[in-house]
């Protein structure tokens, strides 16, 4: 069980704790009254600042506008100026229950960080801060789709 790890991600084990409590500390914010279903991510920019940007799941009940904790770091990063990013940690649960199951990014969550994080960026899927899975974005979207399909560079 303990910070187990695939693929060639790398993160020190005291940076994915660091993470993982943030992630747990958005997951505290979920408005979820329709699933019960809390979910925290938190996202850290890549560089010198490596500043930690936090999201929880936001739910509506038309269900389509419900936005998921990941994309809620993200957007809130970019929106804030950052552009890249080099791990994320991601916590969930029913809501008064512990974890059972690490909680993966949907499908959409996958696309939107590949823009900013490309196939290197940990991910980071946690029950607790001692039994969690760390693997990259690219081992969950082998194959996607970025501004190099569109030979595209967003930086400029």
């Amino acid at each position: 069980a303990g910070g187990g790890r695939m693929s060639g991600a790398k993160l020190p084990k005291a940076e994915a704790v660091a993470l993982i409590r943030a992630a747990f500390a958005a997951r505290e914010y979920a408005y979820v009254p329709y699933s019960r279903f809390a979910v925290g991510a938190a996202l850290r920019e890549q560089g010198g600042q490596g500043r930690v940007f936090t999201g929880c799941n936001i739910e509506n009940a038309s269900y389509t506008p419900t936005n998921c904790a990941e994309r809620t770091a993200l957007f809130k990063a970019v929106s804030e100026g950052a552009r890249q990013f080099d791990a994320i940690a991601i916590v969930g649960s029913k809501l008064g229950e512990r974890n059972t199951l690490v909680t993966g990014p949907c499908g959409v969550c996958r696309q939107a960080l590949y823009e900013f994080g490309g196939p290197a960026l940990a991910v980071i899927m946690a029950k607790s801060e001692d039994d969690y899975i760390e693997t990259t974005l690219g081992e969950l979207l082998p194959y996607g789709f970025g501004p190099q399909n569109l030979d595209v560079d967003p930086n400029r």
